[in-house]
């Protein structure tokens, strides 16, 4: 059986947790930042977790995460 393949763009941009769950960084958090207000800006700067029903199509993706 040949060797599985790691969807490269779905390795970029999630990352495994050592609990087994998946991590990624939150959207709306790269530009048009003025007229977001403090609180918000640093609310997305806190991972992000996959929910638990994409976990599968995940890890699909991700073969040897």
């Amino acid at each position: 059986m040949p060797k599985l393949k790691t969807n490269r763009g779905a390795a970029k941009r999630f990352t495994k947790t050592a609990t087994g769950k998946f991590r990624k960084k939150q959207s709306h958090a790269r530009h048009i930042l003025t007229k977001k207000d403090s609180k918000r800006k640093r609310n997305l700067r806190a991972p992000d977790l996959i929910n638990r029903k994409d976990e599968a199509v995940i890890r699909r993706l991700l073969p040897y995460a």
